[in-house]
């Protein structure tokens, strides 16, 4: 029998580097994170990882996933805010706007769909969001979009 291996870089990848601040800390500062989890040093770290990024990155162009450019990283904290927040519509990017404005889910069987068709056509998806463990500025963000879809409209009242 032929035995067929399958190897994911990806995943050596994510296992060997990881995503947590001590890593970012050694990535940015060249430095090992001492006191991990001390509110004072996690918040110092972070301090430094991002006066790092801002001079590594210093008018560097963004591009989402897709290859579109997103804008560029300055120094100013609105501009920057404004380009990697850009298509965000809840802080964890559960739900983000297309490229025509339309407020889409980005997760899960529903992902890149119509918030608002979703809403209309599977109440229960909305359900299962607000009963289950998403941030609450996800639930509030979907629970603001289903009030301004479902409410009368003001010449109507």
């Amino acid at each position: 029998t032929n035995k067929i291996e399958i190897i994911d870089v990806q995943k050596i990848f994510h296992l060997m580097e990881k995503r947590n601040l001590s890593s970012a800390y050694k990535f940015y500062c060249n430095k090992d994170l001492k006191n991990a989890h001390s509110s004072y040093n996690d918040a110092l770290a972070t301090y430094e990882i991002f006066i790092s990024q801002l001079n590594k990155y210093n008018n560097k162009e963004v591009f989402d996933l897709k290859g579109i450019k997103m804008g560029s990283i300055g120094n100013n904290l609105h501009d920057i805010s404004k380009v990697i927040n850009k298509n965000m519509v809840d802080f964890s990017g559960r739900i983000i706007k297309n490229n025509r404005g339309i407020e889409v889910f980005n997760f899960g069987k529903y992902k890149g769909k119509s918030v608002e068709k979703i809403i209309k056509m599977s109440p229960e998806y909305y359900n299962w969001i607000m009963k289950g463990s998403f941030a609450k500025n996800t639930k509030d963000k979907l629970k603001e979009i289903k009030l301004r879809t479902t409410s009368i409209p003001k010449n109507y009242s």
